[in-house]
């Protein structure tokens, strides 16, 4: 449904006659973005890997399956995270309820000790299990939560400055996103503290066009302050899958649906 109704935009654009090109608005760019970084198709499947480098070189390894589902375009959606590598977090499960008029709902599913965690509000700009992302990197943060405002435009970018509305809750002053034209994902995000310093930086390395969609396949997240860095890559990307909606419920944290597992 949602094709055939692009597709009958898209004859409505042919008919409409020709004039000047409408220069995007802060909030159009900024949704677009959103769209396109989280929410490709109606759900996704994907197999990860972390490879997480500390100030001394020394590396780390994690490999796990994501899966999302959508229950709106650019509104409420769902993530399970379910680990395979190494052994130390093997069978662990991290899972998402994205609202938008509230926190987030976010569970830690210890194997070890048969214990479901909630994870506060407070703890989403924390380390994702000992990587340079952070918890709220993995689902995405909600636009909402910042003011945004477009500082320049190249040929290939719009390049935007955005401030959190509450800085109580977040540990950087502002971030600055370079958001592709074409695609319009972002490419790169500077982080900026109190004292007006770029201290941790994200950079996407790849993108491939998976089933239509433009999808980031490699991306990069630095600690300027100590070097460390993790690189996360992405492989065995399906869309559209008819995930259900009870793969996102607590008694799949100990029960992981195998047939997307298993890949």
């Amino acid at each position: 449904m949602r094709k055939f109704a692009i597709a009958l935009a898209g004859l409505a654009l042919l008919a409409w006659p020709a004039g000047p090109a409408r220069a995007l608005t802060v909030d159009e760019i900024v949704n677009k973005a959103n769209l396109a970084s989280y929410y490709a198709g109606d759900d996704g499947v994907a197999r990860a890997r972390m490879v997480i480098t500390d100030q001394q070189g020394r590396t780390r390894e994690r490999v796990f399956t994501i899966l999302r589902k959508d229950v709106e375009d650019g509104g409420r959606q769902y993530y399970y995270v379910y680990f395979h590598k190494p052994g130390d977090v093997r069978k662990m499960v991290f899972m998402v309820h994205k609202n938008m008029d509230r926190d987030d709902d976010r569970w830690l599913y210890l194997p070890a000790l048969d214990l479901v965690k909630r994870i506060a509000a407070s703890d989403k700009r924390t380390s994702f299990v000992g990587s340079h992302f952070f918890y709220e990197d993995v689902s995405g943060r909600s636009i909402g939560e910042d003011t945004h405002e477009l500082k320049e435009e190249t040929a290939e970018h719009y390049v935007l400055e955005n401030v959190p509305k509450d800085p109580s809750t977040v540990e950087f002053a502002s971030y600055t996103l370079w958001i592709d034209k074409k695609t319009f994902l972002p490419v790169k995000a500077e982080y900026v503290d109190g004292r007006g310093k770029v201290y941790r930086r994200m950079t996407v390395e790849k993108i491939e066009d998976v089933d239509g969609f433009p999808t980031v396949t490699r991306a990069r997240m630095e600690d300027l302050n100590t070097g460390g860095y993790t690189v996360m890559t992405f492989e065995k990307i399906r869309y559209n899958q008819g995930l259900s909606d009870k793969i996102f419920t607590e008694r799949y944290l100990r029960k992981p649906p195998r047939k997307y597992i298993r890949r």
